[in-house]
C-alpha cells in the first residue's frame, strides 16, 4: 500500500462530545441522567415527550423522587433533555429506558424498546456501548436489540460495538436505596460488553455486579420482583383463611419475624401495584410457555391470587356494612390512599382501580381521598374530598387503601363510622384489619 493509497484504512471515529445519552426520561432514565450528570459526565436526555423535554430543559420535574431543584441543578451542570434521535450520534453511551408495559399475550409490549433500538441503529457509531436497561424476557437483548442494531447500522455487536443489559432497580418513595448506592448488575453479550458496562456504571454506582451474561442479568431482574410477587401471593392467601378462622395474621407475622434466620416478612394488602410486582414476572412465566411449551406455575398461582385481592377487599366491605345493619347499594365508601405505593404519587396499576370498579359494580357511592393525587380516574364514577373531615363524617365505610404517612390512621379510624384497614396499620378495635 502506497502512502497515498487509503483504501485499506480502518476508520477512526472521532472522540464523542457527549458521555451518556439516556433513552426514555421516566422514573428509571431520569434519576439515571442525574447521577451521571452529578458524577461529572455529559450527559443529554432523549424522550418523545415534547412537553417532557421542555419541562426538564426549564428546570421542572415529573416524576416523585426528582425535585423541581434537582433537575435545575442537572440543567445547571449541563444537562439537556431533547426530542432529536441525532444526538446518539455523539455518545460514547446510550441507555435505553423505555417502558415496556404488559402485552396481550402475556409477554412484554417491546414497541418502545424497538422504537429506541431503531433510533439507535440509525445513529450507531464504531465503538459505542449500548445498554438495555428497560425490564424484557431473558434473551431480549441478543435475540431482539442485537439484530436490529446490526441490521440498521451494518456494524457488528462485539467487534464495532458493545451490547449489554442491565436491570434498573429504582424503587420509587425509597429514601434510603437510590441509584448510586443500589448494586448494579450488569451482563454483556461478551466480557467486553461487561467490562465496558461495569466501567460506565463504576463512575457514578458504587457497587458493580457482573452477570454472567446478558441473559443472567434478565432473569436476575426477573427472579427479584417473582421472589416477592410470590411471598405477597402466600400471605394474601393466609389473610383469606385466617381472617376466616379468627386468627390475626398481623400478629402472626410479627411473631414469625423475631426468627433471626430463615424468615422475612411480607404483609398482605388490597392487591398489588406498580411495574414490577404484578407485570414482570408474567414476562418470566410467558417467557417459559413460549419457549418450553409448558406453565410457570408458581407464577401463575400467584398472579391468580394477588389479582383477586381487590374483589375480595370488596367483598369484606361489604360484609361489614351487612354486619351493621347497612347495605352496600347506595353506601357512601371512602376510599384512602390510591396510589400503588405509600408518599408518592404513581398510580401505575395500583390496587385500588379494581377495588373502585368492585365496589362500584356492588352499588356503592364512591369517595377518594389522597394528598398526592389531584385527578383520579379508575373508570367508574368517583368524587374527590377535598376536606378529609367532611368526608369522614359522612361516609358509611372508611377503607385504608394506602397507609401515606400524612395520615394519622389511628385519629381517622376513631373518627369514622366504620373502618376497613387493608395495611395493617392498626391496633385498637376501632378497626377491621385485612
Amino acid at each position: 500500500m502506497t502512502a497515498t493509497d487509503h483504501s485499506a484504512e480502518v476508520e477512526i471515529p472521532a472522540e464523542p462530545s457527549l458521555d451518556l445519552v439516556v433513552i426514555g426520561l421516566g422514573y428509571v432514565g431520569l434519576p439515571l441522567a442525574k447521577e451521571a450528570t452529578a458524577a461529572g459526565l455529559r450527559v443529554v436526555g432523549l424522550d418523545v415527550g415534547r412537553a417532557i423535554v421542555a419541562g426538564l430543559n426549564a428546570g421542572r420535574s415529573h416524576v416523585d423522587d426528582l425535585s423541581d431543584d434537582d433537575i435545575a441543578a442537572m440543567v445547571a451542570a449541563g444537562f439537556r433533555a431533547t426530542t432529536d434521535a441525532a444526538v446518539i450520534a455523539d455518545a460514547a453511551t446510550v441507555v435505553v429506558c423505555v417502558p415496556t408495559p404488559l402485552g396481550v399475550e402475556g409477554g412484554p409490549d417491546l414497541t418502545a424498546v424497538r422504537s429506541a433500538v431503531a433510533a439507535i441503529g440509525a445513529h450507531l457509531r464504531r465503538g459505542q456501548l449500548v445498554v438495555l436497561e428497560s425490564t424484557t424476557y431473558p434473551g431480549t437483548t441478543e435475540e431482539v436489540v442485537k439484530p436490529l442494531l446490526e441490521e440498521a447500522s451494518g456494524l457488528v455487536a462485539g467487534e464495532d460495538f458493545h451490547l449489554a443489559f442491565s436491570p434498573e432497580r429504582i424503587d420509587p418513595g425509597n429514601p434510603t436505596w437510590g441509584l448510586a448506592n443500589t448494586p448494579k448488575v450488569v451482563g454483556g453479550l461478551d466480557a467486553a460488553a461487561t467490562a465496558k458496562a461495569a466501567a460506565f456504571y463504576g463512575k457514578f454506582v458504587h457497587t458493580i455486579v457482573e452477570a454472567a451474561g446478558a441473559k443472567e442479568a434478565e432473569t436476575a431482574k426477573l427472579l427479584e420482583n417473582t421472589y416477592r410477587h410470590i411471598n405477597i401471593a402466600l400471605v394474601n392467601e393466609m389473610a383469606r383463611f385466617c381472617h376466616e378462622l379468627d386468627i390475626d395474621l398481623w400478629d402472626v407475622i410479627r411473631c414469625a419475624s423475631t426468627k433471626p434466620f430463615g424468615f422475612q416478612a411480607f404483609y398482605p394488602g388490597p392487591g398489588v401495584g406498580g411495574h414490577c410486582i404484578p407485570i414482570d414476572p408474567n414476562y418470566l412465566s410467558h417467557n417459559v410457555r413460549a419457549k418450553l411449551g409448558y406453565p410457570f406455575r408458581f407464577v401463575e398461582l400467584a398472579e391468580e391470587i394477588n389479582a383477586t385481592m381487590p374483589s375480595y377487599v370488596a367483598r369484606r366491605a361489604q360484609n361489614l356494612l351487612n354486619d351493621h345493619g347497612k347495605a352496600i347499594h347506595g353506601s357512601s365508601v371512602l376510599l384512602l390512599g390510591v396510589t400503588y405505593k405509600p408518599d408518592i404519587a404513581d398510580q401505575r396499576e395500583s390496587p385500588a382501580i379494581p377495588l373502585a370498579r368492585h365496589l362500584d359494580q356492588l352499588g356503592a357511592r364512591i369517595v377518594y381521598h389522597d394528598p398526592h393525587v389531584e385527578e383520579w380516574t379508575p373508570g367508574v364514577e368517583v368524587s374527590r374530598a377535598t376536606d378529609l373531615g367532611t368526608a369522614l363524617a359522612f361516609a358509611d365505610l372508611v377503607i385504608l387503601v394506602q397507609a401515606h404517612g400524612a395520615y394519622d390512621v389511628p385519629d381517622l379510624a376513631a373518627r369514622s363510622r366504620l373502618f376497613f384497614d387493608t395495611r395493617g396499620v392498626t391496633v385498637g378495635p376501632e378497626a377491621h384489619r385485612l
